[in-house]
């Protein structure tokens, strides 16, 4: 899984949750991801830094989609 907030689950539990609410680094969640027979543990804290931290390097597309999530920092 990529960094990428276009793919994979971690958009899927900000739609759920609500972008505003803090994710502890050490948080994982585990989720259903296609072509997985098995829910996977995302490491959704990580992914959630990583991004944040990495914005600049994130494509516009990318960040229209955290936009659109209601992510405030995108």
């Amino acid at each position: 899984m990529t960094a990428a907030p276009t793919a994979g689950p971690p958009p899927q539990r900000v739609e759920q949750k609500g972008a505003h609410r803090p994710v502890p680094r050490a948080h994982g969640e585990e989720m259903t991801v296609d072509g997985e027979t098995e829910p996977v543990v995302v490491k959704l804290g990580v992914w959630a830094s990583n991004t944040k931290s990495r914005r600049d390097k994130l494509t516009a597309d990318q960040l229209a989609a955290l936009a659109k999530l209601d992510v405030d920092w995108a």
